[in-house]
């Protein structure tokens, strides 16, 4: 089982976004997956057309200590779902320490264990959730706009890992996807390039491309599978999907290239 957390400080890079339409690509291939939402505003259910704020979930698991696996829900083929609940930003009232940061990583402790893939949608803060969301996951999932804040924004969220790691001795693998990607605009190349400089090994190969129709599933209560099958959103979240279950990165692709060359 994969526990991978899908996380950015900085807001509108397409977490959400990326959590459900890439959950969704890999159960249509086959997988099983569990989305949890650790984001309060709940924006991840509304993605499969649910309301998230009307359902328990994880504010239950994490401040009142219920089973995880009794707030399974299933809303698609191979894939279910943890609602946040509407207290969840409650545990960030709570005070750090004796084994706060760990009551994600105790919930699954044992649990989803007949799944291949556990997504965490993060909430776009670097708060006690966020923590949680680290310390149960052994991947990172960072989704990075082209343009240069996102990629400075990626500097202190790398720095703020690296932290993380040394402190509480629980390394983790980082992958980078470029979201909302111009292919024709030059700062977005630009930014491609220095992410490949810098991160070589960690940059997947499949950008996400900028589509209005990814913007308008969450309204439809879809995925874009199922809202613009055919459109480039679908295409691009498949190929990610591809990328997730080999491992393939930016650098990968073209060294193949460069061999084919």
């Amino acid at each position: 089982m994969r526990v991978i957390a899908v996380i950015n400080q900085k807001g509108g890079v397409g977490k959400t976004t990326t959590t459900a339409n890439l959950a969704h690509a890999l159960a249509l291939a086959g997988n099983r997956v569990t989305v949890i939402d650790l984001d309060p505003q709940s924006h991840l259910a509304s993605c499969f057309g649910l309301n998230g704020r009307e359902h328990r979930g994880m504010d239950d698991v994490l401040l009142q200590g219920e089973p995880i696996e009794q707030y399974l829900i299933r809303i698609r083929e191979n894939l279910q779902l943890i609602p946040a609940g509407a207290s969840l930003n409650d545990i960030e009232h709570l005070q750090c320490g004796t084994g706060k940061g760990a009551l994600l990583q105790r919930a699954l402790s044992g649990k989803c264990q007949n799944q291949d893939f556990v997504f965490i949608d993060c909430p776009p803060a670097s708060g006690l959730l966020a923590v949680n969301a680290l310390l149960a996951s052994k991947e990172v999932l960072i989704p990075v706009t082209g343009d240069y804040l996102s990629l400075e924004g990626l500097s202190f969220l790398m720095a703020t890992i690296r932290n993380f790691e040394q402190k509480l001795n629980h390394p983790l693998q980082e992958w980078i996807v470029v979201t909302r990607f111009h292919r024709r605009r030059r700062l977005g190349r630009e930014v491609m390039e220095k992410l490949l400089s810098y991160f070589p090994d960690k940059v997947y190969a499949t950008q996400i491309r900028e589509t209005a129709a990814l913007a308008e599933c969450p309204g439809q209560g879809r995925t874009i599978f199922e809202y613009r099958p055919r459109s480039n959103g679908a295409i691009d979240y498949e190929s990610l999907a591809g990328d997730v279950l080999h491992s393939q990165t930016l650098a990968d692709s073209l060294e193949v290239i460069a061999c084919d060359g």
